[in-house]
């Protein structure tokens, strides 16, 4: 069977389109030494403008697939006093970014080590900051502690691009998934009940 040259073509230029769609994303996260990650049990959305506010498809997208992942890892959502704020936003555009050298949050959980206004100097970890440059699409979600409102953790996907309908949901869905592969942190005792 012979394939016309404009079939041929058509199939390769797909195939290559497909191949540029579906790069990979930069996925990176920092954390705050502050943040009491063992204590958090509940969240609620940020509400307010922009894309939080954001009443469309892919909003709304964005927020069902962050309720996964936070209901995934035993987060349940509250109304009122959550522990932790969820925010997150798209960025079109490249985009310094300032974050931070910083050994994996889950091993930092595991030390049982809080920081606080009372820590005193000499025993902080410090921040080692790093320059990132966050190419054309950062998708950014930010876990705020209700009770300090301090920024406890980023997570950020650069590099998403969002193409027209549901293949644009896939990618936001898959960039979500990238980002909370970041924070595996689950409520303390969530993974022992689900045992039984």
């Amino acid at each position: 069977m012979k394939l016309s040259f404009t079939l041929l073509l058509t199939l390769l230029t797909l195939a290559m389109t497909g191949c540029f769609a579906s790069r990979e994303a930069r996925v990176e996260s920092d954390y705050s030494y502050t943040g009491n990650f063992r204590r958090y049990r509940t969240y609620d959305f940020i509400t307010g403008q922009g894309l939080a506010a954001d009443t469309s498809r892919l909003g709304e997208v964005l927020r069902e697939a962050i309720r996964t992942r936070m209901r995934v890892q035993g987060y349940r959502p509250a109304r009122s006093r959550a522990d932790l704020l969820v925010n997150f936003r798209v960025f079109e555009g490249d985009m310094r970014f300032r974050g931070y050298a910083q050994e994996d949050l889950t091993r930092w959980v595991t030390t049982g080590i809080v920081e606080d206004d009372e820590t005193p100097k000499e025993e902080r970890q410090g921040y080692k900051p790093v320059k990132l440059l966050l190419t054309e699409g950062t998708l950014l979600v930010t876990l705020i502690d209700n009770k300090t409102n301090r920024a406890v953790w980023n997570g950020y996907a650069s590099g998403v691009t969002v193409p027209p309908g549901a293949q644009g949901e896939q990618v936001l869905k898959r960039s979500v998934r990238s980002i909370f592969d970041r924070y595996q942190i689950f409520t303390e005792g969530y993974l022992e009940n689900n045992r039984q």
